[in-house]
């Protein structure tokens, strides 16, 4: 028996990283397009809603006004992503897909409640 210490053992190889996919040409300009087309229509929108729609501001008026923030601030962060060099790769490219068409369908269900209250149905 030897009073030598013994080496910890070797640490395990870590697994080899996914393969990076970039996208095909123009995808990335295509969501970019996309998302500030729908930002600048949400906008639009809210300018309407909260200087020229008429009547008086409601509690439920406050609440459609709230419901439209909500995805243009889901917008926005889809810009953010799109814009960010890592969003070139595959995989990161689907995540952003799936926040901008979050974004739009929380867009269409606030604006067909804005809608509902400016009706003025119950």
């Amino acid at each position: 028996m030897s009073d030598a210490a013994t080496p910890p053992p070797a640490p395990e190889p870590a697994s080899a990283p996914a393969a990076r996919r970039p996208l095909p040409p123009g995808y990335r300009e295509g969501i970019i397009t996309a998302v500030t087309v729908i930002i600048g229509f949400s906008l639009s929108f809210v300018r309407y809603w909260a200087f020229e729609a008429p009547g008086d501001w409601t509690v439920r008026s406050v609440i459609a006004l709230i419901a439209l923030l909500i995805p243009i601030a889901a917008e926005i962060y889809t810009l953010y992503r799109a814009l960010l060099v890592e969003d070139d790769d595959e995989a990161t490219y689907k995540v952003t897909v799936k926040w901008f068409i979050g974004s739009v369908c929380g867009m269409l269900v606030s604006v067909s409640l804005a809608a509902i209250v400016l009706s003025g149905r119950p």
